[in-house]
């Protein structure tokens, strides 16, 4: 399997999940900041131009079959394998309803976070205030249906914590204090201790500098994003 991705929380979902499968695959960097991400050959299997994407020349048809969007790789991936999704329909549709809300909520919101707090070009404080007031509301969220489980969607761990841990391992660039969220806590450091989650999120690590310059900010944020393809 032929994985086109960078060190982000993305893209650590699918190498965590890779590693949790012990699925053998290749890791071909997209380097974001430099504009990897708009080449022809990429968007041929990522249209949106977003990493991660797979290629698995063994599909269900056993068909090659190529997919983007993170949570409908962990989707597949879990299909393939038969790991970290239930089989009954209530368990599935309470790790799906979380994987969900990590896509619509918690990657959007705290993507936003991050970026007003560090990236954005100007200190905006409504901006700031706005998103960092929804982090604390996610992580609310997140805390008190911990409070009631182990995990995210249940008793067992499944792909709404793969989904979801990568994101809030930049918690302090969140403005969050994760002591504040002790059943959060709890589940982060034992998620964290898992030796495939530890693999997937050392995946390409090397690899992700700093977003400083002018050049990456304008790749990542400006003007390349909304160039007609």
């Amino acid at each position: 399997m032929d994985v086109y991705t960078w060190p982000t929380p993305n893209g650590h979902k699918v190498h965590i999940m890779l590693e949790e499968c012990r699925l053998p695959y290749v890791a071909h960097p997209v380097n974001i900041g430099s504009g990897d991400q708009f080449a022809p050959e990429f968007l041929q299997i990522s249209p949106n131009n977003k990493i991660p994407a797979i290629t698995d020349p063994d599909g269900p048809d056993g068909k090659p079959i190529s997919l983007f969007e993170s949570g409908a790789i962990l989707v597949y991936l879990a299909g393939k394998t038969g790991k970290f999704m239930p089989t009954g329909d209530r368990a599935r549709y309470d790790v799906l309803q979380w994987l969900m809300f990590q896509m619509g909520g918690v990657g959007p919101m705290l993507g936003q976070a991050h970026h007003f707090r560090l990236y954005a070009p100007e200190k905006v404080a409504y901006a700031i205030d706005r998103y960092t007031n929804e982090a604390k509301r996610l992580y609310g969220v997140i805390d008190r249906q911990l409070a009631r489980s182990t995990f995210i969607a249940g008793k067992h761990y499944s792909i709404a914590d793969i989904a979801i841990f990568p994101w809030l391992r930049s918690w302090e660039n969140q403005g969050i204090t994760l002591t504040d969220y002790p059943h959060l806590k709890t589940w982060f450091d034992a998620v964290a201790a898992r030796p495939a989650v530890q693999r997937g999120v050392k995946v390409m690590a090397d690899l992700r500098k700093p977003i400083t310059d002018d050049k990456s900010r304008e790749v990542l944020f400006g003007s390349m994003q909304y160039a007609k393809r």
